[in-house]
């Protein structure tokens, strides 16, 4: 992919309320690589608390469960399950066709940047700052 490129990120909602974001494909990739729970919190910079909560929550979430985990210090670890392996070979081709159907309208809004545009700390578009103080509702005459 072009650096220059605007990506495109995913996050399929379930109606169950589950959801399946990048973040989650990225772990499941780091359990696919270290078996272990432990290992995928420290490839992927996350806590392992945070980790664990993932794997708990995509195992729930569908019929079949995503990861196998065999808990304990000798033989323990997880690994991924065949519905796994298919769960993150279906949320590629999703990322996959959705970034193909939207590539002139990427290219658009790549083309449509601010090249001078400078990232602050905080997140998102921020409003232009005001020399007046903001007035609440009950303020306003």
């Amino acid at each position: 992919m072009n650096p220059e490129a605007a990506k495109l990120s995913i996050v399929i909602e379930f109606p169950n309320g589950a959801r399946l974001s990048p973040e989650d494909v990225a772990m499941i990739d780091a359990v696919r690589k270290v078996r272990s729970i432990l290992g995928a919190s420290r490839v992927t910079g996350v806590s392992y608390r945070k980790c664990w909560l993932m794997i708990d929550a995509l195992n729930r979430a569908f019929e079949s469960p995503v990861f196998a985990t065999f808990p304990g210090r000798r033989g323990g670890g997880a690994e991924l399950t065949p519905f796994g392996e298919r769960l993150v070979a279906l949320s590629r081709s999703v990322e996959r066709r959705a970034s193909a159907a939207a590539k002139n309208a990427m290219a658009e809004l790549t083309a449509a940047l601010n090249p001078r545009y400078e990232p602050r700390a905080s997140s998102g578009a921020s409003a232009p700052e005001r020399d007046e103080p903001h007035q609440g509702r009950s303020q306003q005459p």
